[in-house]
């Protein structure tokens, strides 16, 4: 068998029949599907069943120990030379599995694509997902970069040969959530791994449906952020202060510009910008305005978080710094 995807799921069983229906419309057969149930009070053992007559599913419940661990799981029980992991709230384009498969060489190991917002996506998802995956928000970090070197895998979209994910131990179970992918991403590399971009394999990702879910979700990404720059100095980027910067100067015109306007106009500007950028990507002038709102609670909550987790560490020399990774032995 060439692939085994993978999926842990926890109480998401109408997100989980959208995902089975993408799955049996794929142009590629050779795969099965390992569903590890992660002690879900509302399971989709059910909905499983009614589509094992159409692939291989293979479906597991277990104990709720988070999503790394349920991969690790279902990794075990795989029987494919590959492992494609992606999340209970994606989507698969029919063509992805093809398009993976077409692209896979025996140079890389590991391979990453982006993410996407589909169609039928509501107004807030759409203005999330632009929000998350913008050139002009996040600087294409996520699978953006066509010819990006070293990428780090991320497991929404992330397809690894099984005999190397093994080798490695498996996703590590810690405190940093969400975060686990991208500490296992920069482990795979430094054990001379190579990856590489499928920019054609893209996934439809469904995101939080409000702002404050959203919001809390990049105050996390923020915490993790400075505390995996901190175990791993040698990965940090300078877009990872862009939301800092920005809110910060946002701040600084605001309160200036009773005697200086210039910096105001210039945040206005960048915010105009998006809010085209994103009405003409997604056809909709409602969805422009909500990326406006979106950017400024992704910038803001990331913001916190990364400069919430600094103080700690740095000013009141707190233990957030002890990650308490611990590999789970496959």
């Amino acid at each position: 068998m060439k692939f085994s995807i993978v999926v842990p799921v926890y109480n998401r069983p109408d997100e989980m029949k959208e995902l089975l229906d993408s799955i049996e419309k794929q142009d590629y057969n050779d795969f099965e599907l390992v569903v590890i149930e992660d002690g879900s009070s509302i399971k989709s053992e059910d909905i499983c069943k009614a589509y094992s007559h159409k692939f291989s599913i293979n479906y597991q419940y277990k104990t709720n120990e988070g999503p790394s661990i349920g991969r690790n799981v279902g990794a075990k029980l795989a029987e494919g030379e590959y492992l494609i992991f992606t999340d209970s709230d994606c989507i698969l384009p029919s063509n992805y599995l093809s398009t993976i498969g077409n692209s896979i060489t025996s140079e890389f190991q590991g391979y990453g694509g982006p993410d996407e917002s589909h169609p039928d996506f509501n107004p807030m998802q759409k203005a999330i997902s632009y929000s998350m995956t913008s050139m002009l928000t996040t600087g294409g970090i996520r699978a953006r970069k066509k010819n990006e070197k070293n990428y780090v895998l991320r497991s929404f979209n992330m397809t690894i040969l099984k005999e190397a994910f093994l080798k490695m131990g498996g996703f590590p179970a810690t405190r940093l959530h969400p975060g686990e992918d991208t500490i296992f991403g920069i482990d795979f590399l430094k054990a001379g791994y190579k990856t590489k971009i499928i920019s054609e394999a893209h996934v439809y990702h469904k995101r939080r449906n409000s702002t404050k879910s959203f919001y809390k979700q990049v105050s996390n990404f923020g915490k993790v952020r400075y505390l995996i720059t901190k175990l791993y100095p040698e990965t940090f980027k300078i877009t990872f202060l862009f939301p800092s910067v920005f809110f910060l100067l946002a701040v600084a015109a605001v309160l200036i510009s009773p005697w200086i306007v210039l910096p105001l106009i210039l945040v206005a500007s960048y915010l105009i910008t998006i809010f085209i950028d994103s009405s003409i990507k997604n056809k909709s002038i409602n969805v422009g305005v909500l990326s406006v709102i979106t950017t400024l609670v992704q910038f803001t909550g990331y913001h916190l978080g990364f400069t919430r987790a600094f103080w700690k560490v740095e000013v009141k020399k707190q233990d957030e710094f002890n990650l308490g990774i611990i590999k789970k032995q496959l």
